[in-house]
């Protein structure tokens, strides 16, 4: 991906987290983008108020590849990785946010004020105060630039461009790449083009990746292009390095796997043999803690068994695949002196099936979900419905305990414009965070970006039907999509919450957590981004 690199020319966590790895080598595995702003309360996303940390600032940033540093710290889950697709309740989803919504949505769906606003002031420059346009026609950009004249509406909208914002901008681009409007988008694009940067301002970072979304979208090339970064993914040791910039800068991984940790750890304080089904395994870093957890159980350890799920082509499994994943939790285990057995599963979550999971009888199961149900795909996508089949797969086994990560953003059934927004919103927030981190012009950081979050923008703006594999859903549906597959909520120990909160002392106070209705959210300022929940 060639994002621009023009500079801009506008303007204490649980103590078994913090031991060090020495016993064996340093694996990360990717996490998953999150999107939104955390300013605009129109957003589909949830807006709430949290509590705030306190601590420093940390930040995530991208540029091509090149020389990244290998931290301390093993990031352990892979939200960046896609496995399959997208939601359920079609009828629901497509009514944008107005079902199954988070407990602090406005469940009131993606407004449109913002852009027909921006879209006003794109006519008023363009055909003067002076113009009889209808206005109840002026939310269509298309129609606007069709009544100037043929001759000069191009210079105009460059003309204009300079007064407006990029979030502006970017906007009115996916309006015209909505409408077919090519050559809009094209001028619009050749106008952005100016504007973004992969070292500027949150913005203009996030803007060189949208871009790049649109440009693809109108050219019917985005599932030519996310395969294609998916088959330029630097080496192992390399991406491995990316996804450890991007732990040390922002605290999703960690929310992710203590609180499944912390919970699992509690489910299972009195069994004897356990066994964990990951079905987003990556590099198996989130077990290694669980393992020297579990050593020091009054009593002694418990027999464990971990199920490792993977797509065996996933570049998160690669330099030895699932195999290695294993050795290496073997060893931490014998180290631990914790008896321990690993099953590989080289399948996406569409192809698992009971026979794949190896099931024993006399085992406690227990089920992990970190940021991968979003990739599978439902009925709005496929008459399978493997993100409800797999559900009921796992409530068919009668585990102790599931937990549950996911995004807090909703970008499964929406139609294109409002996911835009959602996408643009959710980003914004992500990337804001990530520039509180680290300087704009740090290398390792603009690589993480491109190598980690960039694809993921380009799946989301550009692609369609079975080839968009970047599906979110609101804690309220997934919550209502569990609970019809016959699971019901499991309450979170206080140990949970104040775990996250001394880990979120490690970083800027602007990121919050708060718990509603059963579920722990973690976000930047007043927007939410992630989501962890237990269920039985």
């Amino acid at each position: 991906m060639q994002a621009s690199q023009r500079p801009q020319m506008s303007g204490s966590v649980h103590g078994m987290y913090n031991q060090p790895m020495q016993q064996v080598e340093q694996y990360y595995a990717p996490y998953h983008v999150f999107k939104n702003s955390c300013n605009d309360s129109r957003s589909s996303g949830t807006q709430f108020s949290f509590q705030a940390q306190s601590e420093q600032f940390f930040t995530l940033d991208s540029l091509p590849a090149t020389d990244c540093v290998v931290y301390d710290s093993p990031p352990a889950l892979s939200p960046f990785s896609p496995q399959c697709s997208q939601s359920y309740m079609s009828d629901m989803h497509h009514s944008s946010d107005n079902t199954c919504c988070s407990p602090f949505s406005d469940c009131s769906g993606v407004d449109d004020g913002d852009l027909r606003h921006v879209l006003q002031k794109l006519e008023n420059k363009l055909l003067g105060p002076e113009s009889d346009t209808d206005n109840s026609c002026s939310c269509n950009f298309n129609n606007v630039v069709s009544k100037s004249s043929s001759l000069t509406r191009w210079n105009r909208v460059l003309d204009m461009a300079p007064g407006l914002n990029l979030k502006e901008l970017l906007n009115a681009c996916a309006e015209a790449v909505s409408d077919a409007d090519i050559s809009t988008a094209e001028v619009l694009m050749n106008v952005l083009e100016q504007r973004v940067s992969v070292t500027g301002e949150p913005m203009e970072r996030l803007g060189a990746y949208v871009l790049e979304g649109l440009r693809a979208r109108l050219l019917s090339s985005g599932s030519i292009i996310y395969k294609k970064l998916k088959c330029k993914e630097p080496t192992s040791s390399e991406l491995l390095s990316y996804m450890q910039v991007i732990y040390n800068m922002c605290p999703h991984y960690k929310f992710a796997y203590i609180s499944a940790n912390v919970v699992i750890r509690e489910a299972m304080m009195n069994e004897n043999r356990i066994h964990i089904i990951d079905f987003q395994i990556a590099q198996g870093s989130q077990w290694m803690f669980l393992l020297q957890d579990l050593a020091r159980r009054p009593g002694g350890p418990p027999f464990v068994r971990i199920t490792g799920v993977d797509d065996s082509e996933s570049a998160y499994a690669r330099d030895g695949g699932l195999q290695l994943v294993g050795e290496r939790l073997a060893e931490v285990a014998r180290s631990c002196g914790v008896p321990f057995e690993f099953h590989a599963a080289a399948l996406s979550g569409c192809e698992v099936h009971l026979e794949n999971l190896e099931v024993r009888h006399g085992e406690v199961l227990a089920v992990n979900f970190p940021f991968m149900l979003h990739h599978m795909p439902d009925e709005s996508v496929s008459t399978i419905n493997h993100r409800d089949r797999l559900l009921r797969l796992v409530k068919s086994l009668s585990p102790k305990i599931v937990t549950l990560v996911e995004q807090e953003s909703n970008t499964n059934t929406a139609p294109f414009l409002p996911r835009f927004r959602e996408t643009l919103d959710y980003y914004t927030a992500m990337f804001e965070s990530i520039d509180a981190a680290r300087p704009r012009d740090d290398k390792e950081r603009i690589s993480a970006e491109e190598h980690c979050v960039a694809r993921d923008v380009v799946n989301i703006i550009a692609c369609e039907g079975a080839d968009r594999v970047e599906r979110h859903e609101l804690f309220g549906k997934w919550r209502l999509r569990l609970m019809m597959a016959g699971f019901t909520p499991c309450p979170l120990s206080p140990s949970v919450g104040e775990t996250i909160k001394d880990m979120l002392k490690e970083y800027s106070p602007n990121y919050r957590f708060a718990e509603s209705e059963g579920a722990l959210y973690l976000g930047w300022k007043n927007r939410a981004l992630a989501t962890s929940s237990a269920w039985r």
